[in-house]
């Protein structure tokens, strides 16, 4: 049984790329969005290590097993004139949620966006996932329900960049 006092959490290092992808892949299957996964083990140490990094993750053990994640990046509010914290993605293993894993992950992101004088912590939630949106609304998190994500991927991204 998980115990948050036996929980390691620390930033990845790039010999985790490939425990963290595997954990990348079973939260797209629990998303029920498997087939959406084209990237890589490869990419993702790229976009994690390389020379221009994109994202930070943050790998939590107990047992020296790998059994959560949280991977985000910085965004900026205009209002706040500060940045804040997009939390891409959080997943805990299913065998150990319910363990305060997952509030243990929210708690040092929240203190990495104060020591970073962010102004907001961020993320999205599907709307089926009601036992997510209930932990995330147990933490302290409002879910905006007046504002939508608009994407543009893929070959809708490249019609719009040659747009004139």
């Amino acid at each position: 049984m998980t115990s948050t006092s036996n929980l390691i959490l620390r930033f990845a290092e790039p010999a985790d790329c490939g425990v963290l992808f595997d954990l990348i892949q079973q939260l797209a299957e629990y998303e029920k969005l498997s087939h959406a996964v084209t990237g890589n083990v490869q990419a993702l140490k790229e976009h994690l290590f390389g020379s221009r990094p994109y994202v930070e993750a943050i790998l939590v053990e107990d047992a020296g097993q790998a059994v959560g994640f949280a991977l985000f990046f910085y965004n900026y509010s205009t209002f706040l004139t500060k940045p804040g914290i997009y939390l891409e993605d959080l997943f805990v293993i299913p065998e150990c949620r319910r363990r305060g894993v997952g509030k243990a992950l929210l708690t040092k992101l929240a203190q990495i966006a104060v020591e970073r004088d962010c102004g907001r912590l961020e993320w999205s939630v599907l709307d089926w996932n009601e036992p997510a949106k209930a932990f995330y609304r147990s933490m302290g998190a409002d879910i905006l329900d007046d504002w939508r994500i608009c994407r543009v991927t893929e070959e809708a991204l490249a019609q719009l960049a040659n747009q004139v």
